[in-house]
């Protein structure tokens, strides 16, 4: 007995031999694949598409050659755009609405008299000539943008690529107070030159002079992709991604797709669509206890009454993006055959996503904060290109679907990102809520003031908070 207990006491102390150190191998192992895909960052894949007219063809390589391209007009254009304002009908607005009910119509009347009579859409074409446009065709579809580079770059400073993609309703001309500040800040008393860019501003594809996808689906991932495209066909490994409404979507959906070619993110709107739990004890300890939920005292102002300004006043701001994100053709059609439609319906959003009180305003601010000149040459792009109802679509090609179950939902946004939040933008999202998306937050910023449009209302501001940012990577 002695000897059998002697064998099977060393059997098991063998047995032991061989599984302690495969059980260790084995939860090691299990340990190390853990730590490592804890710090393996999740993209959107980049993938392919195929947005031209027809079948993609099988053989032959797209045209990548980089076309200049030059906005022209021609008096038959502009006689006809003078006979359809000749033929306005108008609706007289109610005693005292201001802009309540929409765009005021007898405002309205005035800013089409000015169109008429003072408005001088050649000397805007002149000025929308003066940074150079170019085209390329990426993904079968024509791409529109500006290219502007410093005309001085200070001994030793290496020229930053700095990618700003628009929104709805504006346009790459959203950007042309902001872009001499950003190409030669030294100039306006921004710097000493530390930090220079050259500027790329994209049209989104159905929007002015970027061609309109012909096929179903096209949404910000896809011109996620062709902006990457478009920035790699101009020679760029690396660069910076600016944006704001659609254009803070892109690039998001930019930085989740190849996190290695951006440099950092700077968005004056950031969207985060988590709904659970958490948001909702967030929502209700922070008018009384914000420092425990991570919000400011600048947050709290911003944020609350929160029923008043997260969904009273959005539901007011969105009734168009459920008309475009359900039927946008139908609205569309009437919008592209009469520019005082079009003009109401898009400077309507140039007065109450700038100031919400100039719904009380009966010529609703819009001229305390830009000239007609500039939100006519706005209104021109739209004219003149037809991209109204392409324009509108996008928002059916990304609304209609479950967010839960698109691509970038469950993707963070791991890049350094800087954030300017505006005092009027339409919703307000605090630092604490944003971490929830964007990982690596350098900068935060609450603006003094500005608001859904920051580069057109607010350039010396952006521009700023942009250098701010970057020098702030830079460091890095």
């Amino acid at each position: 007995e002695s000897i059998l207990s002697r064998i099977r006491s060393f059997e098991y102390s063998q047995k032991n031999a061989v599984l302690v150190p495969v059980a260790t191998l084995g939860v090691g192992g299990m340990l190390v694949y853990w730590l490592r895909s804890r710090h393996k960052i999740k993209t959107i894949e980049m993938g392919d598409g195929w947005w031209g007219s027809g079948e993609r063809p099988l053989k032959g390589k797209e045209d990548e050659s980089i076309r200049p391209f030059k906005i022209e007009t021609s008096d038959k254009e502009i006689e006809d755009l003078q006979y359809r304002l000749e033929r306005a009908r108008y609706t007289p607005p109610l005693e005292g609405a201001a802009f309540h009910y929409g765009f005021n119509s007898s405002y309205l009347q005035k800013v089409v008299a000015y169109w008429k009579n003072q408005f001088n859409w050649r000397k805007q074409v002149e000025v929308l000539n003066k940074y150079p446009h170019f085209r390329t065709t990426i993904e079968g579809i024509d791409i529109h943008f500006i290219h502007v580079k410093p005309s001085y770059i200070p001994h030793g400073q290496a020229v930053q690529p700095l990618l700003m993609v628009h929104g709805w309703p504006g346009s790459f001309y959203e950007f042309y107070k902001i872009i001499p500040l950003l190409t030669e800040p030294a100039r306006h008393g921004l710097n000493e030159g530390d930090v220079v860019f050259e500027v790329i501003c994209p049209s989104i594809p159905g929007y002015g002079f970027s061609e309109a996808p012909h096929k179903q689906g096209f949404d910000t991932i896809a011109t996620a992709r062709i902006f990457h495209k478009l920035m790699n066909r101009l020679g760029f490994k690396e660069y910076y991604l600016q944006g704001g409404d659609w254009g803070s979507r892109i690039t998001t959906n930019m930085a989740q797709m190849l996190p290695q070619s951006v440099k950092g993110l700077h968005l004056n709107l950031i969207f985060v669509s988590e709904q659970g739990l958490r948001r909702m004890i967030s929502v209700m300890l922070g008018a009384y206890v914000p420092w425990l939920v991570g919000l400011t005292k600048e947050d709290v102002r911003r944020t609350y009454p929160f029923i008043q300004k997260n969904i009273y006043d959005i539901l007011r701001e969105s009734g168009y993006l459920h008309i475009q994100a359900t039927k946008p053709d139908t609205a569309g059609c009437g919008l592209n055959d009469s520019p005082v439609g079009l003009a109401a319906y898009i400077l309507e959003k140039f007065s109450t996503w700038t100031d919400k009180a100039f719904l009380d305003k009966d010529d609703g601010g819009l001229e305390s904060k830009y000239s007609l000149d500039e939100l006519l040459t706005n209104v021109m792009i739209y004219w003149v290109t037809s991209s109204i109802v392409s324009s509108m679509r996008f928002y059916k090609e990304n609304i209609s679907k479950d967010p839960g179950l698109t691509a970038d939902a469950r993707v963070g946004v791991y890049v350094p990102t800087g954030i300017a939040a505006f005092p009027q933008e339409i919703a307000h999202t605090p630092r604490a809520w944003a971490k929830q998306l964007f990982k690596n937050i350098i900068t935060y910023t609450y603006m003094p003031r500005g608001g859904h449009f920051a580069a057109f209302e607010e350039p010396k501001l952006l521009a700023q908070d942009i250098m701010h940012f970057v020098r702030k990577v830079e460091q890095l």
